[in-house]
Order: structure tokens, then sequence, then C-alpha cells
């Protein structure tokens, strides 16, 4: 493989890398439970955090563990969720052939 050859190959990897981000980018979950409500991107980003009245009762309450304990499940639900989606969004791009040097 000549010089221009892998040049061409580079600015095709490059060009495939930008259509994974972006589509990584659209990639968005929302997870709820006991009062919290949590939304994650691909990239793992968290983007919203809301809080019910009555979740924040708890901490009021002083059942800061519970709170805690809650908050993590939450956010873990939905990172791992994201996580999920990107990798399965990577594997289908390899097996369709977006990274021919990936294989």
């Amino acid at each position: 493989m000549g010089l221009l050859d892998q040049m061409k190959q580079a600015a095709q990897a490059r060009k495939e890398a930008k259509r994974l981000q972006a589509e990584i980018d659209k990639i968005s979950y929302t997870h709820q439970n006991g009062g919290i409500t949590v939304t994650a991107k691909g990239d793992g980003s968290i983007t919203q955090l809301k809080f019910t009245d009555e979740a924040l009762a708890e901490l009021r309450a002083g059942k800061t563990e519970r709170f805690e304990t809650l908050l993590k499940t939450v956010l873990n639900a939905a990172i791992n969720n994201v996580r999920t989606q990107t990798q399965q969004l990577m594997q289908r791009m390899m097996k369709d052939g977006s990274f021919p040097g990936l294989r």
C-alpha cells in the first residue's frame, strides 16, 4: 500500500469516526425511580437530574443513606443503558463495514 492509499484510508477513518461520534451524540436515555429522574447521553454525560418533593423529603427526614442509594441506582441505570446502546451502535457499524480496518 502506497503513501497515497494510506492517506486516503486515514481520511476515510476520520470521516467514519466523525459519523460514529454524531450517532453517539444522538443517544439519550432517561431513567426514573423513587422520585429521581436522570437523563444520560451517549458520551456518558448527565443532561438532566430532577428530584420530586417526595425524594427530597427523604433527605429532610434524615434518610440520607436511602436517598444516596436510590440516586446511585438511578444514575447507574441511565449510564449503563447509554453505554450498552453505544456498544451496540459500534458493533453494528463495524459489522456493516463502516470501519474496515477494525473487523
